[in-house]
C-alpha cells in the first residue's frame, strides 16, 4: 500500500494533505515511513524545558512537601523563641515581638513563591496538553492501522471467494474445462 502522503491522507483520513493538522501529518508520515509513533510525554516535555521551567518545578516540589512545612515551622518557632526569650534577655533582640522583620521576610517569600508555583502549574498543564496530543496521535495511528488491516483482510477474503467461485464454476460446468 504505497503512495504519496496526499494519497495516504485521502485514503486513510478522507481529506487532502493540505487539510491535515500537525498530529495527523505526523501519523501519516509515521505510517508512510513504517516507523513507530509512540513517545513519552514526560521525555518530550523534559527536552523542551528550559532552566527556569526546571527550577520552577523544583521549587514547587520542595515548597509543597511536608519536609518543607516541618522545617519552615521549626525555623519560625526558633526565630520567635530566639527573639522573645534568649536575645531579649540580653537586650540583643533584633526582631522583638510583633516580629515585623519576620513578617516582611514571610511576605517576600510568599510574593516570590506564589508566582513560581503558578509557573510550575502552567508547565504541568502544558505537559498534560502534550500528553493528550501524543495520546491522540497514538490512538489515531492505532485506528488507522486497524482500518488498513481490515482493508487487507477484506481484499484477501474477496480474492479467496473469487478463487472458490471460479473453482465452483469449473466443477459445475465440466464441459468448459480445457483438456
Amino acid at each position: 500500500m504505497g503512495g504519496t502522503t496526499d494519497e495516504w491522507a485521502q485514503r486513510l483520513l478522507g481529506k487532502p494533505e493540505a487539510m491535515l493538522d500537525e498530529e495527523e501529518r505526523r501519523v501519516i508520515s509515521g505510517i508512510e515511513m513504517g516507523r513507530p509513533l509512540a513517545r513519552d510525554a514526560a521525555d518530550v516535555a523534559d527536552e523542551r524545558a528550559e532552566f527556569g521551567d526546571r527550577l520552577a518545578d523544583r521549587v514547587a516540589a520542595i515548597g509543597g512537601s511536608w519536609g518543607f512545612i516541618i522545617a519552615f515551622s521549626a525555623v519560625l518557632v526558633g526565630w520567635m523563641l530566639l527573639n522573645s526569650d534568649v536575645l531579649q534577655h540580653f537586650g540583643l533582640a533584633f526582631d522583638p515581638y510583633p516580629y515585623i522583620f519576620l513578617n516582611l521576610m514571610l511576605s517576600t517569600l510568599a510574593a516570590i513563591q506564589a508566582p513560581v508555583i503558578m509557573m510550575s502549574q502552567n508547565r504541568q498543564s502544558a505537559k498534560d496538553r502534550l500528553a493528550a496530543g501524543l495520546d491522540y496521535e497514538t490512538n489515531l495511528r492505532a485506528e488507522l492501522d486497524i482500518l488498513r488491516l481490515h482493508h487487507k483482510l477484506d481484499t484477501m477474503v474477496l480474492e479467496r471467494l473469487d478463487a472458490l467461485d471460479a473453482k465452483l464454476d469449473a466443477l459445475a460446468n465440466p464441459a468448459s474445462r480445457s483438456p
